[in-house]
């Protein structure tokens, strides 16, 4: 086997695309898996907006209820039981679809470990070619 310092430049040029194409190789399949996870986490995401609006719709009910049972009847126990729900089904699905979209910001969809990756990569690489 040949030493280090005895290799022609043909050698090294062959060995630096070798790695070079692997490190490609390794940025995509890292690429991949973090964009598989993002995907996972969005599909989360939507459920929990699709939980919020599924839990407004009866929230919406309640409260037009609330609001029909009190001009009927002109009293405040009944309707003010029906507020009371209504206003909880309500301040759940908003923090059910707060949850989902804070879910679904930029930041945390961003590929930071391949970027931070790529950046690692890319000062490596600097670094080879002095």
């Amino acid at each position: 086997m040949s030493s280090q310092t005895s290799r022609s430049i043909p050698e090294l040029f062959s060995d630096a695309i070798a790695q070079l194409a692997k490190l490609v190789g390794n940025e995509f399949e890292l690429a991949r898996l973090e964009l598989s996870e993002k995907a996972s986490q969005i599909g989360r995401a939507g459920a929990m907006i699709g939980a919020g609006a599924v839990t407004l719709m009866p929230a919406l009910v309640l409260l037009l209820f609330a609001l029909s049972a009190a001009l009927i009847r002109g009293g405040f126990s009944e309707p003010v039981a029906y507020l009371l729900t209504g206003g909880g089904a309500a301040l759940i699905s908003g923090a059910l679809i707060g949850i989902g979209l804070s879910r679904l910001s930029s930041d945390a969809l961003k590929p930071s470990v391949t970027l931070d990756q790529v950046q690692r990569d890319k000062v490596a690489a600097k670094e080879m070619a002095r």
